[in-house]
């Protein structure tokens, strides 16, 4: 039996996932679902602009996409996402059952501190396990530049009005 990749890797694919976000102009914010044999079963992107919608989020599609494959139970499956979850998406993580999360860097401005005993559990049943700082630096580079880039080109995110 192959040995299965470590958290490195998986953090590297989610990563991925973030280019294609910058690449199209999003927070580059990239996620990924694992199932208990190793598999990427979910994959998502922030698609916040491109979509219209702030539940774009990178592990909201994840959980979407993984949710296609195996049911919205996702049991003894791992979140890896390169920024620490928001309270939106902790709670969809939750809901969802997952085993634990795996994250790239803190989020100061709206991550959910996902270590500390600051969310109320939706179940008594909680995540086995949450770590932080995997690929870190690269987590962190990759919004540094994005939002770098964003201030040099003057660029801002305009919003739009809808009318009903």
């Amino acid at each position: 039996m192959a040995e299965r990749p470590s958290d490195e890797w998986y953090m590297q694919q989610a990563l991925l996932h973030a280019q294609k976000a910058a690449d199209e102009g999003e927070v580059p914010i990239g996620a990924i679902i694992v199932d208990e044999s190793g598999t990427i079963v979910g994959t998502g992107y922030n698609q916040v602009e491109k979509r219209g919608t702030q539940t774009a989020h990178a592990e909201m599609l994840a959980l979407q996409d993984a949710a296609e494959k195996k049911g919205w139970r996702l049991e003894n499956c791992l979140l890896y996402v390169t920024l620490e979850p928001c309270l939106m998406c902790n709670g969809a993580v939750r809901l969802s059952r997952l085993r634990g999360v795996v994250f790239g860097t803190r989020s100061n401005l709206f991550g959910c501190h996902l270590d500390n005993d600051f969310f109320v559990p939706l179940y008594k049943k909680s995540m086995s396990f949450v770590k932080e700082g995997v690929c870190e630096q690269q987590c962190k580079d990759i919004l540094r530049e994005f939002f770098k880039s964003r201030r040099k080109h003057g660029e801002h995110y305009e919003r739009t009005k809808k009318r009903i």
